[in-house]
């Protein structure tokens, strides 16, 4: 699997499950209010984390989730659920209360997003774990899984790009704007979080 077209059928595949594009303002909408800084130090530490999930899936793969006796579509219904979660803060603010209660160079751990939900499961999700396990499958030599992992990595660097211009989208936007965004996309969550876990239904033969 080291062939420029199959190459970029895997990074196509990569970039649409992970999705930087539509990461982007969700970051904007659970960053909202946060210095630059903040923000940055959210980022890095999300994208790490992320990359370093999907690595050990990348080497583990199903074989891991077999071991500790979770499967799949249980992995997906698990994500589906924290997704709905974080909707739920989105759509009523209780994120952004919480985040009023801190100073403005300090972020409470318990309002901290990077790990959850944006590092997982936003980024290193059902999906992009289910995705990576099978690209790294079909490899057939370690050029083609290097080539897989650095794909990866190359997907998650455009994400961390666009985190780092959350704050001009926020300016743009307003505060207003803002409000309005997030719920929306809380309600984009929440149907997306549904999905995951009908997903996760099928696969164990449930729901149609």
């Amino acid at each position: 699997m080291t062939d420029i077209p199959t190459l970029i059928t895997a990074f196509t595949a990569m970039f649409i499950v992970i999705d930087p594009l539509g990461l982007a303002p969700l970051f904007v909408a659970m960053t909202q209010g946060m210095t630059r800084r903040q923000r940055q130090a959210i980022a890095i530490r999300a994208c790490l984390v992320s990359i370093g999930l999907l690595l050990i899936f990348a080497f583990s793969g199903e074989a891991l989730l077999d071991f500790i006796g979770i499967s799949m579509p249980a992995f997906r219904i698990a994500g589906g659920v924290l997704l709905f979660l974080t909707a739920l803060d989105m759509l009523f603010e209780r994120r952004q209360a919480r985040r009023e209660d801190n100073s403005s160079d300090h972020v409470d751990p318990d309002s901290d997003p990077s790990i959850y939900p944006i590092a997982i499961p936003l980024i290193a999700g059902p999906g992009s774990i289910a995705t990576i396990i099978l690209l790294t499958g079909q490899t057939d030599s370690a050029l083609g899984f290097g080539a897989v992992l650095g794909i990866m990595v190359l997907v998650i660097g455009i994400v961390f790009v666009l985190f780092m211009a959350a704050g001009l989208l926020e300016r743009l936007l307003g505060k207003t704007g803002i409000n309005v965004v997030t719920r929306l996309l809380g309600m984009l969550l929440a149907a997306l979080a549904v999905q995951f876990i009908l997903d996760g239904l099928r696969g164990f033969g449930l729901g149609g």
